[in-house]
């Protein structure tokens, strides 16, 4: 904003109130007390500050308010002085404002400093030379004041009447620069400082090289002042960096932390050399283990993974410090510090590393923290990272990960066993000792997943005879006794005996069925219909019961995929054990055995004794190994599919993960020179045309928006939306800006009849999480004119909004009051909150079951390509797919894909492709999109089902 604009308040007025007459105010100013008076002036500066500029009360408020010496009325004066009108039609000053000039001089001249230091504030907001003329010599008088708050408030006032009309006060930079010279205090000499720097710099640049061995002795509003001349003067004037770069350098260590902030932010624009970036990063980490505000945290990590990214391996040694800020209890601060850490982690610092790491996990377990688990899960997360980046650890961390494989905490397990799947399939002479670990704590395993992902490796890499018996030994084990269906039935008839036996020792021997005492006194009599209800408790009861884990998680949870690996996992163990052992015997003593678990599997999974029975797709996959198992002669097709095919797959699924991880990093790495960029010579270029860019500029440019690159000519043709129709009276379009948070509504309108039109009014209302922030002027519109008003609407969150509304006017008929245009709706897009984002596999799945918003769209399209149509998904609703590149190659009548965004607002937006093409028809199939919220997921909805029409 300049310098000459004023910035206004707008107060809501309520209209249910009736606004007084101007005779009432004039009554209330004539007679009233003080009381009546303060609350007066407080509705009058409310109307005026709505519009309405109450000029005939002025001579009033300088009779009536004026004289009075109570302080409110005195402030309220001041707010009054500043919006009413003061020069007539022709630019002149109103007469009545000398009475008012007379005033302001004695309030200057006043005894209580409060009055005095209040009124050179006010001056400070005056644009008129004729009222502030007649006071220069008391304002220049209020400097020699023995208050420090009226000399503070004079400074400002005389740097304000300087910048506005320096030909009233000339000498003003050499008053301030021998004020600051002799003042003591400490917000004097700030207040004075900042005028000197913004009215005359290279006085102010003088007096701080004078004083560059006090300045760490400063306070921090000073110090925070000479870092801003610093960063602002070292951009022209390089003369000076080097005593700038020391002075700054010793800032690093004040007291404040915002001085501590500021200095590391200007150290790193005035030089780049290793010593001062060290400097600054450990300024960084100091404030963030030290600053107790966590979004402050979060703040300055920011800060400093930006300053990282631009230094290579060149603060690979701050790694531990780093990991300090892990002391801190929020877990957002955790995750960003950890993933700064996991950047800089290299050859000679990974053994450090791993060593803390190890020891956060096992404090994990002792801790009482609400978000334990999650803080767990990181820290198994970045351990896995550390560990297959640098083969030389994962031998010693391997273990102590193997130790939260029976962790309750279903994801830290979950990402343990997928760690240790990769280390099996990347470190081959690990493999034993995993191996021999794994079997060690399979009995403490909890969740299915986690067993599922165990079962796997056994099944992959046991490799010899001892490995596959000693497995073997453990999966029977952790299933209990088979056949499962006979066990449990067996278990269920010998609590029926036992209980058999206690009825017949207690039963008398007389016919007549046993009687009760009821609570009321009565007797009863028990039935035989009690029978039912009691073999259902005994059935829960031994559903209920203590069993080996595996039995557990298939009777009681009725998890039958992890039956399905289970029999994978068995099919294969045989298959490689048969050509393994030449004993005919027990090779088929191990198929039977294999085959009696996978029948016992099916068929305890339609018994009774399960909660929920076996579904079609684990029953066609347990049958179809069954018949593997049970076919004697040896096919190499099926060996290759169930002993090679699978960890095939699996080390082609790494190694996909590492080329993108490669090229996520090459894409990060952007090119910082173009090969034809011009070469810009400090020494040579203009001191006008300085080519280094501000970044504070930049940040307040990106703040208001004026920093949008989309922000052309064709840009903005292309975002205009036509409100009203060409044959209305009054034509209105506008031009949407939409800048991440808000919306900025630029709206013409253009009058098209040969009529003023009074009182025009351009009204909106949002449907959705838009929130209109200003509340709309009446204007007044000459025939054939137009007028550009602004409207700014604030978003808070990723929903399709609609902005509707009218424009209203007074009408000159006879039995209209006002004539009304109703616009056209304006609907805002939703993806211009929603970008691409990238997650693991583990993460989408978690996100997908807690979810529970879900919207399902079906596919109606004539696009005939399973990808191209996929492609058209990814590009309509700005998604982006998680399903490698390799597992989309081929050609299939099918392709099912997973798609993840994330909106400004930290939504996370997820979505299933399942499509098909059944012969020559049209593609079939279905979007499924899951969200944590339901506007997000009908927003992506409607897009999708738009997109495909427009396809189509």
């Amino acid at each position: 904003m300049a310098t000459t604009d004023l910035c206004y308040t707008l107060v809501h007025q309520d209209d249910a109130t009736e606004q007084p007459t101007l005779q009432e105010f004039q009554r209330a100013l004539e007679k009233g007390s003080d009381e009546v008076r303060i609350q007066t002036m407080q509705k009058l500066l409310i109307i005026m500050l709505n519009g309405d500029p109450m000029e005939k009360l002025l001579l009033h408020v300088i009779r009536f308010v004026l004289p009075s010496k109570n302080k409110q009325l005195k402030k309220l004066l001041h707010f009054y002085w500043e919006i009413c009108p003061k020069t007539k039609p022709d630019g002149k000053l109103k007469e009545e404002f000398i009475l008012v000039c007379n005033a302001l001089r004695n309030d200057l001249q006043h005894p209580n400093e409060y009055i005095r230091g209040a009124t050179l504030r006010f001056l400070c907001k005056i644009r008129e030379a004729e009222v502030l003329e007649p006071l220069i010599a008391s304002v220049r008088a209020c400097l020699e004041h023995r208050h420090s708050y009226v000399r503070k408030n004079a400074v400002f006032a005389i740097g304000s009447i300087y910048r506005h009309f320096d030909f009233l006060f000339p000498d003003a930079p050499e008053v301030i620069q021998t004020f600051l010279a002799g003042e003591a205090d400490m917000s004097c000499r700030r207040n004075a400082f900042v005028v000197l720097c913004n009215i005359d710099r290279p006085l102010a640049v003088e007096y701080l090289l004078q004083v560059f061995a006090l300045v760490p002795s400063f306070d921090e509003l000073l110090q925070l002042a000479v870092l801003e001349l610093i960063r602002k003067d070292s951009k022209a004037n390089t003369v000076n960096k080097g005593p700038y770069i020391r002075c700054v350098s010793e800032l690093l260590t004040a007291a404040s932390h915002s001085v501590k902030y500021e200095a590391a932010n200007i150290l790193m624009v005035l030089t780049s050399n290793p010593a001062a970036v060290k400097a600054a990063a450990s300024c960084y980490i100091d404030l963030v283990v030290k600053e107790s505000d966590n979004n402050v945290k979060l703040i300055v990590l920011d800060r400093l993974d930006n300053l990282l990214s631009k230094q290579d391996r060149m603060l690979d040694d701050l790694v531990m410090d780093i990991l300090r800020v892990l002391s801190s209890p929020d877990i957002d601060v955790r995750r960003k510090a950890l993933r700064i850490a996991m950047s800089l982690v290299s050859s000679r610092n990974v053994q450090e590393v791993i060593l803390f790491l190890k020891k956060e996990l096992v404090k994990t377990h002792d801790q009482e923290y609400e978000k334990n688990t999650e803080y767990r899960q990181l820290l198994v997360q970045s351990i896995h990272s550390c560990a297959v980046k640098f083969s030389e650890v994962a031998a010693n961390v391997v273990h102590v990960l193997m130790e939260f494989l029976g962790d309750s905490n279903n994801p830290s397990a979950v990402d343990v066993v997928s760690f240790v799947r990769e280390v099996m399939e990347k470190f081959p002479n690990l493999r034993q000792s995993v191996l021999d670990k794994l079997l060690d704590t399979f009995m403490d395993m909890k969740s299915g997943k986690v067993f599922r992902g165990a079962l796997w490796i056994i099944g992959e890499y046991c490799l010899e005879a001892k490995e596959i018996d000693e497995a073997w030994q453990q999966i029977r084990s952790a299933l209990g006794e088979i056949p499962i269906l006979a066990s449990e039935q067996k278990l269920l008839e010998s609590s029926e005996d036992e209980e058999q036996e206690q009825e017949e020792k207690t039963v008398p021997s007389t016919s007549a069925a046993p009687r009760r005492i009821l609570p009321d006194g009565t007797y009863a009599t028990e039935s035989s219909y009690t029978q039912p209800s009691t073999n259902t408790a005994k059935l829960d009861a031994i559903k209920s019961a203590s069993k080996p884990p595996l039995r557990s998680l298939l009777l009681v949870n009725g998890d039958y995929f992890l039956g399905t690996v289970l029999a994978t996992t068995l099919t294969k163990l045989v298959l490689r054990y048969s050509t393994l052992v030449s004993d005919a015997s027990a090779v088929n003593s191990r198929r039977a055995e294999a085959m009696l678990i996978m029948t016992s599997i099916i068929r305890v999974g339609q018994s009774q004794f399960v909660t929920h029975h076996i579904d079609e797709d684990s029953y066609d996959r347990i049958m179809q190994d069954l018949r593997v198992v049970g076919n004697r002669q040896h096919e190499k097709v099926i060996d290759k599919v169930y002993l090679e095919d699978s960890r095939n797959a699996f080390a082609k699924q790494i190694q996909a993960e590492e080329k993108r991880a490669a090229a996520e990093k090459e894409k990060d790495k952007a090119v910082e020179v173009q090969v034809d960029d011009a070469i810009v010579f400090r020494q040579f270029s203009k001191k006008t045309n300085d080519t280094g860019v501000d970044e504070y500029e930049q940040d307040l440019s990106r703040a208001t928006g004026s920093l949008d690159t989309k922000d052309d000519l064709m840009s903005k043709l292309s975002r205009i939306v036509q409100l009203t129709g060409f044959s209305d009276s009054v034509y209105a379009e506008a031009v949407v800006n939409v800048h991440q948070y808000d919306i900025l509504m630029d709206v013409l309108i253009v009058n098209q009849t040969a009529e003023t039109l009074q009182n025009l009014t351009v009204e909106f209302a949002t449907l959705g999480d838009l929130k209109l922030v200003d509340r709309p002027v009446a204007h007044n519109l000459a025939p054939h004119s137009f007028l550009t008003v602004k409207a700014p609407i604030k978003v808070s969150s990723t929903e399709t909004g609609v902005i509707f509304g009218n424009i209203v006017y007074d009408s000159h008929s006879a039995n209209e009051n006002s004539s009304v245009v109703v616009l056209n709706d304006i609907h805002i897009d939703i993806m211009d909150y929603i970008n691409p984002a990238y997650c693991t596999e583990t993460q989408f799945r978690n996100m997908w079951s807690e979810f529970e918003w879900e919207n399902k769209v079906n596919v109606n399209t004539n696009i005939t390509d399973l990808r191209v149509y996929l492609k058209h998904i990814m590009a309509s609703t700005n998604m982006s797919c998680l399903t490698p590149e390799k597992q989309l190659e081929g050609d299939c009548g099918f392709l099912s894909a997973n798609m993840y965004a994330r909106s400004i607002f930290g939504e996370d937006a997820l979505a299933n492709l399942s499509i098909e093409k059944p012969g020559e028809g049209p593609i079939a199939g279905h979007i499924r999109i899951r969200s944590k919220t339901q506007g997000i997921a009908l927003s992506l909805g409607d897009k999708i089902t738009l997109a495909q029409k427009a396809a189509a």
